[in-house]
């Protein structure tokens, strides 16, 4: 990838001297260790362990830290959040702030960068003047090849958060306070119950898989699509399922428009650039 494209996330703020304190308490990651500059991923969840979305949090100052979620979901999380501030000095707003994708060493031009994997993530003002590409296929695509899922409306609390593998992004602190969802995700880190992880796949079928759709993988385990992104030989997918090599009735969370028996069959699991556990 070697151009500026924009990335179809809404941008938030959280502004005032608890903003960090207020979203320890709400989301997975640890925000207060978050040094200005830095950046994290973060589930918000609901009680169950169920993301409900996926925050990437950049941290700017004492006072600030910016978050990325997909636009469609900017409403729904404001409105959850704003539940939750109750005495907390945190104001939360709609940050005018455009999301760009770059490659890593881009020059920011006005804007700030953060890292993404091995890009990088800038958010600039509205009005600065950037030569972008609103075609964001390759960065789709190297942010499926790197596993790194999203959750959109179609997925929402639907996966617990080990099985879109935020346990191994670095996106759950086990060694801090409470959090929505906090004890139904250090129970299955503990316990070892996680049976159904994120995985990468190819789709070379005529009928392209979308979000919370039903797929198979070619020894017929059941798999719920979590992002897509075309590459050279087919759309590739990172989708939920089993992972031993062994089939498994399709759980409620493959509920899907498409009829399981007519679900698209995968091929692979394809690599991921970590491992999964054991």
């Amino acid at each position: 990838m070697t151009k500026l494209v924009d990335l179809d996330l809404g941008v938030l703020a959280f502004r005032g001297p608890d903003a960090a304190k207020f979203l320890q308490g709400q989301l997975s990651a640890d925000t207060e260790k978050l040094v200005p500059g830095a950046s994290v991923r973060a589930g918000l969840h609901n009680p169950q362990g169920r993301v409900i979305a996926l925050l990437t949090l950049a941290r700017t100052s004492s006072e600030e830290i910016l978050a990325t979620v997909p636009r469609e979901l900017v409403t729904g999380v404001t409105a959850l959040l704003r539940k939750y501030v109750f005495r907390s000095k945190v104001r939360i707003e709609s940050a005018e702030l455009r999301a760009i994708g770059a490659p890593a060493g881009a020059d920011p031009r006005g804007s700030r960068a953060f890292g993404w994997g091995d890009r990088q993530l800038l958010l600039a003002s509205a009005g600065l003047d950037l030569d972008t590409s609103p075609d964001a296929a390759a960065w789709q695509l190297a942010d499926v090849r790197q596993g790194f899922p999203e959750v959109y409306a179609a997925t929402s609390e639907t996966f617990v958060a080990q099985m879109l593998n935020l346990d191994l992004l670095g996106a759950i602190a086990f060694d801090k306070g409470c959090y929505t969802g906090q004890e139904v995700i250090a129970r299955a880190h503990y316990r070892g119950k996680v049976k159904r992880r994120l995985q990468r796949w190819l789709n070379t079928g005529r009928v392209a898989l979308a979000p919370g759709d039903a797929a198979r993988g070619p020894d017929g385990r059941a798999l719920t699509v979590v992002r897509v992104a075309v590459g050279p030989e087919g759309q590739e997918v990172l989708a939920v399922g089993t992972f031993a090599a062994a089939t498994e009735p399709a759980p409620p969370e493959a509920a899907s428009p498409v009829h399981p028996e007519n679900a698209a069959t995968l091929s692979g699991p394809l690599a991921l650039p970590y491992s999964l556990p054991e």
